[in-house]
C-alpha cells in the first residue's frame, strides 16, 4: 500500500491528488465569480495552492526512489525539439484564438470571463491560474502520477496507451463543456505526455503546458483588442 508496487495504493493516492486538484479548482471558481477580486478570496486561493502544490511536489518526488529513470534526454538537452515544440504550440493557439473570433471554435470557460470582466486585476489572476498553477497541477495528475502508477512497462503499446489516456485525463481536467474544446485538449495533453516520454522528466510537459495556458489568458485580451478596433 506505501509503495507504487501496490495498485490499490495507487488508486488511493491518485484519488487524493484528484481530490487536491477538485478543492483548487473549486476555490478558483469561487474568486472569478466575483468582481473586482477579493482579497480574503485571494488569500485563500494562496494557501490552499501552496499545500496542494507542495504535496504534489513531496509526493512525486518522495515515489521517484521507486523507478530506475534513464535520463537520456536532458528537457533541454535538445534545444531544436524544445523550440520546435513550442512554435507548435504558439501556432496552433494563435490558429484557434482566430477561429474564436470569428465564432469558429466556442471560448474556454475561463476567456468567457475575462470578456465579460475585462479588468486588469482578473487578467493578472487568470494568467497565475490558468497559465501557471493549473497546468503544473494537470502535468503532475495526467503525466507524472499516471505513467507512474498506471503505465511503466517501457513497450510502444504501452507508451501509446499511456499518451492517450494522459490526453483524456488532461482535457476532462479542463472542464470543458464544448465537445469540439475537449478534443482539441485532448490533443494537446497527449502531446505533453509524448514529450514527457521522450525525455523522461516531468519539467517538459509542465514547460509546454504554460506556454498553452499563458497563449490561452493572452489570446482572450487580443480577442478584446480586436473587437474594440472594429
Amino acid at each position: 500500500m506505501n509503495t507504487p508496487e501496490s495498485r490499490e495504493g495507487n488508486v488511493i493516492r491518485y484519488a487524493v491528488y484528484l481530490v487536491g486538484y477538485v478543492i483548487v479548482f473549486a476555490v478558483v471558481k469561487l474568486v472569478t465569480r466575483k468582481t473586482p477580486l477579493h482579497v480574503w478570496d485571494l488569500i485563500l486561493f494562496c494557501i490552499v495552492v501552496a499545500m496542494i502544490l507542495l504535496f504534489y511536489i513531496y509526493r512525486f518526488n518522495r515515489e521517484q526512489r521507486f523507478f530506475a529513470r534513464d535520463f537520456k534526454l536532458p528537457w533541454l538537452g535538445n534545444f531544436s525539439a524544445v523550440m520546435l515544440l513550442t512554435l507548435v504550440i504558439t501556432a496552433t493557439r494563435i490558429l484557434i484564438s482566430y477561429l474564436q473570433a470569428y465564432n469558429r471554435i466556442p471560448h474556454y470557460d475561463f476567456q468567457l470571463i475575462y470578456l465579460k470582466n475585462e479588468s486588469v486585476d482578473m487578467f493578472w489572476f487568470l494568467i497565475l491560474v490558468q497559465g501557471i498553477i493549473l497546468p503544473i497541477l494537470q502535468e503532475f495528475l495526467a503525466t507524472g502520477f499516471l505513467f507512474n502508477y498506471a503505465f511503466r512497462r517501457n513497450t510502444k503499446q504501452v507508451a501509446i496507451l499511456g499518451i492517450i489516456v494522459s490526453g483524456i485525463i488532461f482535457s476532462l481536467l479542463n472542464f470543458q463543456s464544448s465537445l469540439l474544446l475537449f478534443v482539441i485538449e485532448i490533443i494537446y495533453g497527449g502531446l505533453f505526455a509524448w514529450s514527457y516520454l521522450y525525455t523522461q522528466t516531468l519539467w517538459m510537459p509542465i514547460y509546454l503546458a504554460i506556454i498553452s495556458g499563458v497563449l490561452t489568458v493572452i489570446m482572450a485580451l487580443c480577442q478584446i483588442l480586436l473587437i474594440e478596433s472594429k
